[in-house]
């Protein structure tokens, strides 16, 4: 049966669907929260939960790549933020911390993006998480990628990050900018490259050809972006992490068994979407907006992303979030609130839980309903 409905008579539009309107299905099992795991590996990387750290400067500096990663995550620092910018940010992001007016605040922040990015800041930054003994990951737009590729695998990174509001293999640039060629980049990197976003089937399968290791779900859903209002796009993220996962699983047999990772990377406020995130079927999630709300976050309770000082047509804003407690307790507990901001990892433990399911990939295949709200 067709999902397919008739906007008017000369329109369709595909039905799809938001976290909000989906439910995991319990089943004839259970067992203990202590028997179940959240471990999940992508390429030769082992990592005790399924959370990356979004690499916005609200919510990912070094200190908090290295504290996310000592708690079985990976942090993945922005290297076009304030911390390859600036000598010395924290003066700057408590500056920023103090600015209510909205207006004001993208006049500050378009000033203090529009320093250059150093090289050096980029190696001594990604040095200091190495130093900890983490696993480093970095994260460039695809117009930054060539520029400061060179720089970001001498600084030692072990996982690449190439990440945008949407990347797709094949990109048109203006005369006289060379687009990115992802299939030649990654063949020729010697680094486990993810990126994304995708959000339909045939991007994500696109991407999956050029030799990523995981692909990035989501297109500006997530708390600080404003898309849908400012270019009307949209994409649900229960549907479009389906979709992608529907496209792991055609290149699984295309490839002969390369398993892509699908990462949820945006929409995804609470534990509750976070658990339907890997119920679509999801490897891992990407958070940023629920990790901004931690007391220890260096957004300092604002969250923003990129795009919320574009020189000139912003497609995000800085929010102002409630910080909960710190990141510890963020995502291992123990919560003191109920709704879904905090013990994040321990919610996702108790979910599968209770559906009888002891590993990530085995939750993928639990049940869900549709409830029209």
């Amino acid at each position: 049966m067709s999902n397919e409905i008739e906007i008017g008579r000369g329109k369709r539009a595909r039905r799809v669907y938001t976290f909000d309107e989906i439910g995991v299905v319990p089943t004839r099992r259970t067992r203990d929260p202590e028997l179940v795991s959240t471990a999940w590996s992508i390429d030769a990387f082992q990592f005790d939960i399924p959370v990356l750290g979004a690499p916005m400067d609200s919510v990912m500096s070094p200190e908090s790549a290295i504290a996310l990663g000592k708690l079985g995550g990976l942090g993945v620092l922005n290297l076009e933020g304030l911390w390859t910018r600036h000598e010395n940010p924290e003066p700057l992001l408590a500056e920023l911390a103090t600015i209510t007016d909205s207006a004001e605040a993208v006049h500050r922040m378009r000033e203090l993006y529009s320093a250059p990015i150093l090289p050096e800041l980029i190696r001594d930054r990604l040095g200091q998480i190495r130093e900890a003994g983490v696993t480093v990951a970095g994260a460039l737009s695809p117009h930054r990628t060539a520029e400061f590729t060179d720089t970001v695998v001498k600084a030692g990174v072990d996982l690449f990050v190439i990440r945008g509001n949407t990347v797709s293999a094949e990109h048109v640039a203006r005369e006289g900018r060379e687009p990115l060629n992802l299939k030649q980049f990654i063949y020729e990197l010697d680094v486990p490259v993810i990126v994304g976003g995708a959000a339909t089937y045939q991007t994500a399968l696109h991407l999956m050809r050029t030799g990523a290791a995981g692909v990035l779900v989501g297109f500006g859903g997530g708390a600080s972006s404003t898309t849908r209002v400012t270019l009307g796009i949209r994409a649900p993220m229960a549907s479009a992490i389906a979709d992608v996962a529907g496209a792991r699983m055609d290149y699984l047999d295309e490839s002969g068994g390369r398993y892509v990772h699908v990462i949820a990377d945006g929409g995804l406020g609470t534990s509750g979407d976070m658990i339907k995130a890997v119920a679509c079927g999801a490897d891992a999630v990407m958070l940023g907006g629920a990790l901004a709300k931690a007391t220890d976050a260096p957004g300092r309770g604002w969250h923003w992303g990129q795009e919320a000082h574009h020189e000139d047509l912003p497609r995000g804003r800085r929010v102002a979030v409630e910080q909960v407690a710190p990141l510890t307790e963020i995502l291992n507990g123990p919560a003191n609130v109920a709704d879904g901001s905090s013990n994040l990892v321990g919610a996702l433990r108790r979910a599968m839980a209770t559906t009888g399911y002891s590993e990530l990939k085995e939750f993928q295949r639990v049940g869900l309903v549709y409830a029209e709200r």
